[in-house]
């Protein structure tokens, strides 16, 4: 694999945060008999907590033993070392002498600091393990986790329980389970005449039994039996048979379930960590009861969250907007905080399976269970307001590493930079072994020199700011590589971004397709994947862009605009966009608004606005974020989205307030003071116009402002009085 030392370290040397130190000497075998080499570069001395770069990851637990084995070396804890993979990413491929600028910018995003350490979800295991299934199978389980785990097997009819009692065993059907790791609470129901906690496992009632009802898993087929209860009769001295006992229902709670039935207790793509289900698959038995073995103690795994609610766009007023989060989460982890006039919600996600709760506090918003969350960022992708964002690394982390990424391939001489985002576990290995297939299978191209593998913890949590930031710091594609870790709700809500992002670049006049989603779920889609990575660059920005990601979602979409506007091949005044655009204004039917301006409070964005001067409804365009609040909440269905970028007055229109309805005050007929508006003062008086209460007098003060009504009915010599009753 040829590497061009002074180019690489010319560009590290260009690259901000990046560093071309140890670049003066390469090495094919640095593993092996160029060991010295390395310890060595460990022994040096460097800023403190400055990491060691190693390009290689084959290797990397020998380089982590060298390093311990070093006399004089620092520890990993005081100097880290990172390993970077540069051969199957990048020099193993048809074009792997042009690989340069790629190789540089591995290197430099290598050499990042790692992301700010945020909050951590704890969880406490004291290993009480719940087995569900037939009563063979759990019984074969229990004796492979029973040395590790407390077990408790849950059975129903089938199978064969052994005689000796060796842990506790309950019979019934399952009809709840909920909870996490350490804290499941698991609900069955027992119907069976036989108490297995009293039952001697004699077998007489198996023997006496004609009609075969009983089998060794020591429940009674109801159907089969003809009750003649000489199995009453036989149990007598143990009295583990009642035909008379009522169906119980019992609650417990376990730190682990093992699910070996077929049909799953838990229906998300993404169960709870410390759920196993397996069914009659023993390669995946093994692998679970590998796991389960050492799940006992306490765990932690970093928030991956965060949230502000005053930035949410769910609910508000008692009205449902944007539901975008809840609907995309693959764990049900995210469900409605929203208070909806007190009737019950139904079924809360993320919360016990079948489970009903009232109306939550009048809060509004969501609510995310940080134990049931997997980190999978979906819901910061989709989030239209930048409300939830992903935290660990957050949106700033994840732009810096692009941005430095592109930067250090622009500095190589790199042209056309394609983003290829992909999972850190499924991702990288398709990634590798189609470096690895292109070494010695000439059909296979390998990864292109252009195309920049971006490993990230999942694939859902790169969205559409930093998208579209990447083409505006030079990027020409990007591309999201899908495996089956992805759940269907997250191909959809990408392929719904990626849609927005594509309809906004071909509306700016930028040719070409910008943004992909890749499959590559199994080997033989290597050759679909090399010819998908192949595709043509599309057309980027003349001038990168130098700005940096932000914290809020928002402002790092307008960041992007701005240079993405400014760069147009082609400027317009206006781009249609998709339905699941964040970008839009609102069309109000005139004749039906009556300027309640019931929208205004609404709004969570602050887009809808009034005029204390005089009836109007004004409108930024600027900050709306598209969520429907104010379609739903209009009491005449006046309001309609309308999806779009407007970049009218070089893109000023849209951040300025403009007026999309007004209309003449009402004024009070006595004083003449302004109290309303013209429309919703007639619309009230159509509606009561056939009330009793009123007519004459009372209709009149209706067109009264506040103050006039009071002294009106309070001079009327002719008004009923309580006290004249």
């Amino acid at each position: 694999m040829p590497l061009d030392v002074p180019a690489l370290s010319q560009a590290l040397t260009a690259t901000p945060g990046a560093s071309p130190d140890g670049l003066e000497t390469t090495h094919t075998l640095l593993c092996r008999r160029e060991a010295g080499a390395f310890q060595r570069a460990a022994k040096a001395t460097g800023e403190a907590g400055e990491p060691l770069l190693v390009a290689c990851t084959q290797e990397s637990r020998l380089f982590v033993e060298l390093n311990a084995q070093t006399e004089g070396a620092a520890s990993i804890e005081e100097r880290p070392i990172r390993f970077v993979n540069i051969r199957e990413t990048g020099g193993w491929s048809r074009d792997g002498a042009r690989a340069t600028p790629k190789i540089a910018a591995l290197l430099a995003a290598a050499q990042l600091p790692m992301p700010a350490p945020v909050p951590t979800v704890s969880y406490r295991s004291g290993g009480r393990c719940l087995i569900v299934g037939p009563a063979d199978a759990a019984e074969r389980a229990a004796e492979l986790l029973a040395d590790k785990l407390d077990v408790n097997l849950l059975v129903e009819r089938g199978g064969a329980l052994a005689q000796a009692h060796r842990w506790a065993v309950h019979s019934g059907r399952l009809t709840r389970l909920a909870g996490w790791l350490g804290a499941f609470e698991a609900q069955w129901e027992r119907g069976n005449p036989i108490d297995l906690d009293l039952c001697t496992r004699c077998n007489a009632c198996l023997e006496v039994c004609p009609e075969g009802a009983i089998d060794f898993s020591y429940q009674i087929d109801l159907e089969a039996c003809k009750s003649h209860r000489e199995c009453v009769r036989v149990c007598a001295a143990a009295g583990a048979i009642d035909f008379e006992r009522a169906a119980e229902t019992f609650r417990e709670h376990f730190d682990l379930v093992l699910d070996l039935r077929e049909q799953r207790a838990f229906t998300m793509h993404q169960p709870p960590q410390g759920y196993f289900h397996t069914g009659s698959d023993e390669r995946a038995l093994m692998k679970a009861v590998l796991e389960l073995r050492e799940l006992t103690g306490e765990f932690e795994k970093p928030r991956f969250f965060a949230y502000q609610q005053r930035l949410c766009a769910h609910s508000r007023n008692e009205q449902i907007g944007c539901t975008a989060c809840i609907d995309v989460c693959s764990a049900q982890a995210i469900r409605s905080d929203a208070s909806l006039k007190g009737k019950p919600q139904g079924k809360q996600r993320g919360g016990p399976e079948g489970a009903t709760t009232g109306a939550a506090k009048p809060t509004g918003g969501i609510a995310v269970e940080p134990h049931l969350c997997v980190g999978c960022g979906a819901c910061s992708t989709v989030c239209p307001s930048g409300a939830i964002s992903f935290a660990y690394p957050s949106a700033a982390d994840q732009g810096l590493r692009l941005r430095t990424m592109l930067t250090a391939y622009a500095n190589a001489g790199g042209r056309d930079a394609a983003l290829l985002i992909h999972s850190e576990v499924a991702g990288v290995r398709v990634v590798d072994e189609l470096g690895r297939t292109a070494r010695i299978d000439k059909a296979i191209h390998g990864v292109p020199a252009r195309v920049l593998p971006v490993a990230v913890w999942h694939t859902a949590s790169i969205g559409l700011d930093l998208w579209l930031a990447a083409i505006a710091q030079g990027a020409s594609q990007v591309w999201v590589l899908l495996t089956d870790e992805e759940a269907p709700h997250y191909r959809a809500a990408l392929a719904e971004q990626m849609a927005v992002a594509q309809a906004l670049l071909n509306g700016l006049g930028y040719a070409g397709r910008h943004f992909a989603l890749i499959e590559a779920r199994e080997a033989r889609d290597l050759l679909a994947l090399a010819a998908a990575l192949r595709e043509p660059p599309a057309a980027g920005v003349a001038r990168a862009a130098t700005f940096a990601a932000q914290a809020d979602k928002r402002a790092t979409l307008e960041l992007a605009l701005d240079h993405l506007v400014a760069q147009a091949p082609t400027p317009v005044d206006e781009v249609p966009l998709p339905a699941a655009s964040p970008f839009g204004s609102l069309v109000v039917d005139t004749n039906a608004c009556t300027l309640c301006l019931s929208c205004v409070g609404a709004c969570p964005a602050g887009a809808l606005l009034d005029n204390p001067e005089r009836p109007q409804l004004r409108f930024i365009e600027k900050n709306c974020v598209q969520c429907g609040l104010c379609e739903t909440t209009c009491p005449e269905h006046a309001i309609t989205l309308q999806p779009r970028l407007w970049l009218a007055d070089e893109g000023k229109a849209r951040r300025a307030a403009r007026v999309l309805h007004e209309s003449e005050p009402f004024r009070c007929i006595r004083c003449g003071k302004p109290f309303g508006t013209l429309r919703a003062i007639e619309t009230m008086l159509v509606k009561l116009a056939g009330h009793a209460a009123f007519q004459g007098a009372a209709a009149e003060r209706l067109k009264m402002c506040g103050d006039c009504r009071v002294i009106d009915m309070h001079t009327n010599p002719n008004e009923v009085r309580i006290t004249d009753l």
